[in-house]
């Protein structure tokens, strides 16, 4: 079992710049690969990007491709999305997830956190 409690949403401008974390409970953190996802009001849930559980190259929704990067710390049991240039077309509150290596589909995921841009 994996809870996952994601932190640091909030309102920014356009522009600007928010870090996202998720902790995660458990003891097998580092065997899990980690996906973000975020959805607007009005509109379904979307994949941002993941990092696998080695950490290696992450992959990106083309969305986002070069002003957001995931990164995980094992030993912190954390993985983070570091948020820049952000447009107020990012509104939505942001999940991380958590699928593990045998899965095809995530399995623990958290509550979320609101990220707001306003222009």
């Amino acid at each position: 079992q994996v809870q996952l409690v994601e932190s640091g949403g909030g309102l920014v401008q356009a522009g600007g710049s928010l870090r996202l974390s998720c902790a995660a409970s458990g003891r097998t953190f580092s065997s899990y690969t980690m996906g973000w996802f975020r959805q607007a009001p009005g509109k379904e849930r979307e994949s941002v990007g993941r990092i696998s559980w080695s950490g290696g190259t992450p992959y990106y929704a083309d969305s986002v491709k070069g002003r957001f990067t995931i990164s995980r710390v094992n030993a912190k049991n954390t993985v983070y999305l570091q948020m820049n240039s952000l447009k107020p077309e990012d509104t939505a509150v942001y999940y991380c997830a958590a699928r593990a290596r045998t899965s095809l589909q995530y399995d623990y995921w958290g509550q979320g956190t609101q990220v707001t841009v306003s222009s």
